[in-house]
């Protein structure tokens, strides 16, 4: 069996009741997660532009869908569009394996389709579940190379998560959902050469939208390929460099990964509790730099005045964004501390033990830092180290009386239950167009998503001010 098939196997049989619970919980976090960033968004310029662009494209035609925070009518493609460019602009994302944002394409795509077939909450789940692993298995250990070539790993593997959710909703059966797979390799793509040199790459918004477009194509019954994913021409020699496994780069240093793994345990074992939440609009490299650098100030009462420098060890590709063979000279080492940089943020960590959930990774207008942090910043030193954990920096405190305070990073501090979510979601509230107690049932609905009956109308619902 062909992995594209297996994958479809896998889809079209699940069921929510297959779902183990800590799954389910997941699905409804990284719903509210999206959600919550869309909300964020709402007024953006970029969250404007989207909205407009879709209904001059689609003047005259739409309906099916619905857009969150306004409530206009497009069509699948382009709601699923504005919702994905509203989600992206919100900076709240989930993130697996640094530099793929799950969310960003899935919830999108899982919506449009919900509600054009009136899903229930447990079909959304299982659609989003299904979806969530696809994607992560078949980027997981490929990331890098991918990068490495030019081809952004974000909607490169995010079509495919997109597809796969709109799928399973719409009620594809295996051989559908095989030909959505081999059709989301027809038209995956994304590039780096954009953001190296001024530009703004069209990334997981169109990556959507070609996904329902894949996904249409096999409802009406377009044939695939049967070695779409591992063939001789096929995804991984396309966007890897070759189907044999062989690894240009890699987060752990490992130089091979085996293709006939990427299915292992499928249903059994899941990668998407590997999923976490980008809860501070940064690099999702930056974020633990917070929270570590902030526990360890606040374990050991280490206050700003008392800080000599401050040492962090890191995964060496997360110095070398977005790829050690394309770096975008601001974001690397050479470029050295300054806003934004990964030194800003731990330095935000150890001088105000956090970094506020509505600010964007830069200052707004009217909005300034603590002039603690922009001292402390030119003293925090990044050490990269090829066998680090991602997302999981070692801060070595040193104060000024000589001693020295150190902390590890597990990779696992933004990844959490429902609750947590909620709880460190829930301080966006202030900033979003909708009140407060309707955020709440916001929160809610995600929290019993399972007993939902139109799980898109409700969810949609509730983002839409009044």
């Amino acid at each position: 069996m062909s992995l594209s098939r297996e994958f479809a196997a896998f889809v079209a049989n699940l069921a929510y009741e297959d779902l183990p619970p800590e799954v389910v919980d997941r699905a409804k976090g990284v719903t509210l997660q999206a959600l919550s960033s869309a909300l964020v968004a709402h007024a953006m310029p970029a969250s404007r532009q989207a909205l407009a662009l879709m209904r001059e494209e689609e003047e005259g035609g739409g309906g099916a869908a619905t857009v969150l925070c306004s409530g206009a009518k497009l069509t699948k493609a382009g709601a699923a569009f504005v919702n994905t460019e509203m989600v992206f602009a919100g900076g709240k994302w989930d993130t697996f394996r640094m530099l793929t944002h799950p969310g960003t394409a899935i919830l999108p795509a899982a919506l449009a389709a919900a509600e054009t077939v009136g899903a229930s909450g447990k079909q959304f789940l299982a659609g989003v579940a299904a979806g969530y692993e696809i994607m992560e298995r078949m980027a997981a250990e490929f990331i890098p190379s991918v990068m490495a070539r030019g081809f952004h790993a974000g909607p490169v593997f995010g079509i495919f998560g997109a597809g796969i959710a709109a799928a399973k909703i719409g009620g594809l059966d295996a051989e559908q959902i095989h030909g959505a797979i081999a059709q989301c390799v027809n038209l995956a793509s994304g590039n780096l050469e954009g953001i190296r040199s001024g530009g703004r790459s069209l990334r997981e918004g169109g990556a959507v939208r070609n996904a329902l477009l894949a996904v249409a194509l096999a409802k009406h019954g377009t044939p695939g390929g049967e070695t779409v994913l591992e063939g001789e021409a096929g995804f991984y020699h396309s966007y890897a460099g070759n189907n044999r496994g062989e690894l240009r780069y890699s987060f752990s240093g490992d130089n091979r990964a085996d293709i006939a793994n990427i299915a292992k345990d499928l249903g059994q074992d899941w990668i998407f509790l590997e999923t976490l939440y980008r809860i501070y609009s940064t690099a999702g490299y930056n974020i633990a730099h917070v929270d570590v650098t902030a526990k360890l100030c606040e374990e050991h009462g280490i206050t700003y005045e008392q800080i000599d420098r401050i040492e962090a060890v890191v995964n060496w590709m997360e110095t070398e964004y977005p790829s050690p063979a394309f770096p975008i000279p601001s974001r690397g080492l050479e470029a050295g501390p300054g806003v934004g940089s990964t030194q800003y943020f731990t330095a935000y960590g150890a001088a105000t033990r956090g970094f506020p959930l509505l600010r964007q990774a830069m200052p707004g207008p009217g909005e300034s830092d603590p002039p603690e942090v922009l001292d402390l910043m030119h003293r925090v030193t990044l050490i990269p180290a090829v066998r680090r954990t991602l997302f999981g920096p070692r801060i070595t405190v040193f104060t000024k009386d000589g001693r020295s305070f150190s902390r590890e990073g597990t990779g696992r501090e933004f990844i959490w239950d429902f609750e947590e979510e909620a709880r460190r979601i829930r301080p966006v509230a202030p900033g979003l167009a909708i009140s407060a107690a309707q955020y709440d049932r916001l929160i809610d609905t995600c929290r019993h998503l399972d007993t939902t009956e139109r799980a898109a109308d409700t969810l949609i619902a509730l983002t839409v001010p009044g």
